[in-house]
């Protein structure tokens, strides 16, 4: 039998999905300011950011953003319309469809990305705390002096 998940799992997890959620959502409202639906950004993001060697088909990032092949297709044709992508057939295969970024999709992935990597580099430390008290011994997240001053503040009132 498992061994009883611990309350201190438990306010680790949540704390985790806590500090996932707040992340995606402020990335999502980043990309929309930016002029971007957060899945275009999505798949600008994982165009750019494919692993080397991997081909950037319709299929592979279907994959990679966890889609329905219709549902990328439908994707990078809005993205194609506002001229952030294009399509184009393999030489190898004429069968495949590569995607590939233009300069105007970069910059705009650009824009978002530089937001999104300075909020992980400024208050990241509390997702890895999340990620480490769930991995190390099942402990509460550490928290950092702003937010146990913060929390102590709240007690006293």
């Amino acid at each position: 039998m498992a061994e009883e998940i611990t309350t201190a799992e438990y306010l680790a997890l949540a704390e985790l999905r806590y500090r996932l959620r707040k992340f995606v959502g402020e990335g999502d409202a980043v990309a929309r300011a930016a002029g971007l639906e957060p899945q275009q950004y999505l798949l600008l993001l994982a165009l750019r950011g494919l692993p080397e060697g991997m081909e950037a088909t319709i299929r592979t990032l279907a994959e990679r953003l966890a889609l329905k092949h219709h549902s990328a297709v439908e994707l990078i044709d809005r993205l194609e319309s506002h001229g952030y992508v294009r399509r184009s057939r393999s030489r190898d295969d004429r069968r495949s469809v590569l995607v590939s970024l233009l300069p105007r999709g970069e910059k705009l992935l650009e824009q978002v990305a530089r937001d999104r990597i300075g909020e992980l580099r400024a208050s990241g430390s509390a997702l890895v705390n999340a990620i480490s008290a769930l991995l190390e011994n099942g402990g509460p997240p550490a928290r950092g002096k702003r937010e146990l001053n913060s929390s102590r503040k709240g007690s006293e009132k």
